[in-house]
């Protein structure tokens, strides 16, 4: 299954972490971090701010990346890219670890709600 989404990619395993590391060497661009901190900035930390302004800045400095191997310069590229690096995480380590420190870039850190498993509430009570 992961393989024949690979190959309708035209990236191996060893490709997708070669593009995985440029595109989060991207991120490093001071441009692209000015861009980030901006968004980061009018997002406040709000979750749906974060989607409206952090989410659309995130995605063109992938495609800008991803485009020069093949993936369409839009959304869909993107959508494809996450999709077949998704597919690599449980086979490969190193992928799954870059793809963590991809995702860091540009979404919060989530917190668990203090109602959450660790405050020992059962949630089945028949």
């Amino acid at each position: 299954m992961a393989s024949a989404s690979a190959q309708a990619a035209g990236l191996s395993a060893e490709q997708a972490k070669v593009v995985l590391a440029e595109v989060i060497q991207a991120f490093s661009a001071p441009e692209n971090a000015v861009r980030m901190d901006e968004a980061r900035d009018n997002a406040c930390n709000d979750m749906g701010k974060m989607l409206q302004f952090v989410l659309p800045v995130a995605t063109q400095i992938q495609q800008e990346v991803i485009k020069a191997y093949g993936f369409s310069c839009d959304g869909e590229g993107v959508l494809k890219f996450a999709r077949l690096v998704k597919s690599y995480e449980a086979q490969d380590p190193e992928i799954a670890s870059l793809s963590g420190k991809l995702k860091a870039l540009f979404l919060p850190p989530m917190t668990l709600p203090p109602h959450g498993p660790a405050s020992g509430g059962s949630v089945a009570a028949s």
